[in-house]
Parts: C-alpha cells; structure tokens; sequence
C-alpha cells in the first residue's frame, strides 16, 4: 500500500470521513494528515479525539493536526499557540491487547526508507508476550511470507483456512500414528497461525469474524492434537503406563489451564502473563502447544514419541501448579498491586 492507502484504511476503521482540500467542511474541526509519513493507526483515532492539537515528529515538523475548518490544511502554518505533541504525548507506549510496550509507529516514508517501514510495522504488529518459537522463531520467515501474501492478495482469512486444513491433517496422521508428516502440518499450522494475525494487522483488514476464526481454532486444537497423539501411541504398539491417566492430565490439564488465565483476567482485568517480568518469561515455555511440540518433535526424532507424550503430561501438571500460585499470589497482592510491568 502507499501511505495514502493506508491512511484511507485507518479513517475507515476509526469512524473518519475521508475529504479532501476541494471537499473539506467550511466548521467544524477537520483531522489533516501528512501522507508523507506511516501512522500507527493508534494515533490517528487519538488525534480524532484530541481537536486543538498538532502531532509532530521527531524533529519537531507538524505531520498531522485536529484543527478548526477555518485554519485550512497547510500544516506547515499551523498557529504557535496550537500545542504540540510527540507520539509518546498523544499515544501510548504501552498495547494491552499484543501485551507489549512499544512507541507507536510514526517514521518518514520515502523510497529510501520503504524497507524500514515495512520492517518496524511488521515488529509492530507482533505480541510482546509469546511463546519461544512465535517470539524468536519464526518473526524472519514470517516477514517474508507476510509481504508475499499482502503482495498476492491473499487475505487473512485465506491464511487462518490453510491453517485449519493443517490442524485437520496433523489430528488424522497423529491419531493413525503418522507422527512425523503430523509434526510437519503441525509446525506449519503454527507458522500460518502467526502470519494471518501479522497480516491482518499490517495491511488493516483485521474484522471481528477473522479475530474468533483464528482465535477459535487456536483455543479448541490443542486437546484434540494430544488425544490423537495418545490414539496414536497405541497403533505403533507404544504401551504408556498410567496412559488414561497422563491423557486426562494432558487434556484437562490445558483446559484448566485456560481457565485459571480467565480467572486472573477476570479478577484484576490484566492479563496473568503481563503481570511481572516473571510472568512473561513463564509464557514463553509454558505448556501451551508450541513448547508441548517442541517436546513431542524431539522425542520422535529419537524414536520414543510415547516419551514425549509423558514429558508433555508431566509438564501440564507443573505449569497448573505455577498458573495456580500466580492466582493465590494476585489475590494477596496489596489492593492495585496487580498491574502489567510493560505498562509501568
């Protein structure tokens, strides 16, 4: 997209009308953007809300301004006295929903400068807190396959269906046993994963449907992925000891899970694992999908995938007993001591 573009995407989804110098309003106040520069779209609904107040960059330039119709649109005149904020001033460095804190995107776009752009609203669009592989792996390859796809025309939710297909085809080639062609669609089921959302955010065109699609599927697979894998154990003739028993501790061990962060959540509204720095370190290894499959891959390459499957199930049991702790420990944190450290 050209700045423009982008731009025009932005008023769309912050309730802006798009005019120009020819059809602006004669009252009123008007938002006047520069389109020379990238906005993070977080600044643009600020401004809307902010009338009276010029954004600048870095060195001190007017690029955008809510002001008055009568005042026109050249930002190059814009009165003294109107005040003038820097993107820390009028956004904010801190993003509860990627769980990160990170200045919002305001750089210069010129032909020079198209690679940085592109790369600084890419890392913009990635969660502060993740889990090891979405965090250190797969941010390179991801990039990448994000830009071919907004090049390709492929929409987000094109992206979240291919996903889904992976998610059908590992539960089939785990359940008859298929352990490594199942890790292969699973790995890739979790790289399309990050790209759909890095796509959506990127090119704006993220909508509340993509948001529980793609959401839906990452919060009901992962049992039904364990479960094949037990199903699985059995047709290659693996006996597991205890397996009913390590299987309801896989299975309800990642439901219960699940629950006790909507029990933090909804007790202190912040999210368990934006509490402490701790908590966020937790999130990386915690036993989610993409750590349980690291578990899984590397005992199957050693030949013992029923060994993995009770790392897995001895892991979910630990990681219930941490989520627990962290609960007890926010209910007897001082009143308003439970706060994300990102936003402090």
């Amino acid at each position: 997209m050209t700045s423009a573009q982008r731009l025009s995407r932005i008023y769309g989804r912050v309730g802006l009308n798009e005019v120009t110098a020819e059809t602006a309003p004669t009252d009123g106040d008007v938002v006047v953007i520069d389109a020379g520069w990238v906005f993070d779209e977080s600044l643009i609904r600020a401004l809307a809300g902010r009338p009276g107040v010029a954004l600048i960059d870095e060195t001190g330039r007017v690029v955008a301004a809510n002001l008055p119709a009568s005042a026109g649109a050249d930002l190059s005149v814009v009165a003294a006295d109107v005040p003038r904020l820097t993107a820390m001033e009028l956004g904010s460095a801190y993003n509860s929903e990627l769980r990160k804190r990170e200045p919002p995107v305001l750089e210069r776009l010129t032909p020079e400068t198209v690679d940085v752009v592109e790369k600084r609203l890419f890392m913009g669009s990635y969660k502060g807190v993740t889990d090891l592989v979405t965090k250190y792996v797969w941010p390179a390859p991801a990039r990448v396959v994000t830009r071919w796809c907004a090049l390709a025309g492929l929409t987000p939710n094109m992206v979240t269906f291919a996903s889904f297909l992976m998610v059908l085809a590992a539960f089939w080639l785990f359940w008859t046993g298929q352990y490594g062609w199942g890790l292969v669609c699973a790995w890739i089921m979790t790289f399309l994963d990050t790209v759909d959302g890095k796509l959506a955010r990127v090119t704006l065109t993220s909508s509340k449907w993509g948001n529980v699609f793609d959401h839906g599927i990452d919060l009901i697979h992962p049992p039904f992925w364990w479960w094949a894998w037990f199903v699985g154990l059995g047709a290659l003739g693996f006996t597991v000891p205890h397996g009913g028993l390590l299987l309801a501790i896989v299975v309800g061990g990642y439901v219960a899970q699940r629950v006790e962060e909507g029990i933090f959540l909804s007790l202190f509204k912040v999210e368990m694992h934006a509490w402490r720095p701790f908590d966020s370190f937790f999130r990386l290894i915690t036993a989610r999908r993409n750590p349980n499959l690291i578990f899984l891959t590397a005992t199957t390459l050693v030949g013992r995938p029923d060994i993995g499957f009770i790392f897995v199930a001895a892991w979910t049991a630990i990681c219930f007993v941490v989520h627990g702790v962290q609960i007890l420990q926010g209910l007897i944190a001082p009143k308003g001591g439970v706060t994300s450290w990102l936003s402090r």
